[in-house]
């Protein structure tokens, strides 16, 4: 898969809290815009979501997906990739914590995302980012409010 784009942004809260905001999923269509439906289909023997389908509407862009989770037995990354799409062909995302001091932290999230269409290089990598620069700051958001 290509490179990713990554960005990040300091959330006013612990790790383990700003993990938890990113483990539940089934609440983003709260907070998360593009979301509309989001459901856990399978979980781990933690009871950490493993397989997770979206349904997504972001205007122009609509698309329903399934992606396969994977979780750090620290409790500071995720990773997904991609298992069906009705408009991807392949997503590779993760969100790396770093707690900086007491009641902050440093939200990491790097994403790769092919589509089916052909797209150019840098209007699929000024895509990523934008999907990347709205998801950290509605994260920050929920996180903080």
């Amino acid at each position: 898969m290509p490179d990713s784009t990554e960005q990040t942004i300091v959330v006013n809260a612990d790790a383990a809290a700003v993990m938890a905001v990113i483990a539940d999923f089934e609440r983003y269509p709260e907070w998360v815009s593009a979301a509309r439906e989001v459901t856990v289909l399978d979980t781990d023997d933690d009871g950490r979501a493993t397989t997770v389908r979206f349904v997504l509407d972001a205007g122009v862009l609509r698309d329903t997906y399934e992606l396969r989770y994977s979780w750090s037995p620290d409790g500071r990354a995720v990773e997904w990739d991609l298992m069906k799409s009705d408009l991807q062909q392949a997503q590779h995302g993760r969100y790396e914590l770093a707690q900086l001091a007491r009641g902050s932290t440093k939200v990491s999230y790097a994403l790769t995302v092919d589509v089916v269409v052909p797209m150019i290089a840098p209007l699929k990598r000024r895509a990523e980012k934008a999907i990347t620069d709205i998801a950290l700051h509605e994260l920050k958001k929920r996180v903080e409010a």
